[in-house]
């Protein structure tokens, strides 16, 4: 269980990083790819980050990264699936940065 589910996570991680690849194509080949694969493969990026938010809450609630994690982890791929236009695989709704690793505040 455990191999098919990072299986299936390395799976979904290739596909989407793959979407570019697509273009800014809105036409139907780019509509069919978006709503067979793209939407799919967010609607599971959306359940797993909300899992993922989560478990991270322990960690992120003494550090004062809540805001930044969830904004990360669930509204950022809620706004890709549900949000983008059907074939633009171009859009960026304010996409959160990685935190700076390093210095402590």
């Amino acid at each position: 269980m455990k191999k098919t589910s990072i299986a299936m996570l390395v799976v979904c991680a290739l596909i989407v990083s793959a979407a570019p690849a697509f273009g800014e194509a809105t036409d139907g080949m780019g509509i069919v790819a978006d709503v067979l694969i793209a939407r799919p493969v967010g609607l599971v990026s959306v359940v797993f980050g909300t899992v993922m938010y989560v478990v991270a809450l322990p960690f992120s609630i003494p550090s004062g990264s809540v805001e930044k994690t969830g904004q990360l982890l669930v509204e950022e791929p809620f706004k890709y699936t549900f949000f983008r236009p059907l074939g633009d695989f171009s859009f960026k709704a304010g996409m959160a940065a990685m935190p700076a690793t390093g210095g402590t505040k």
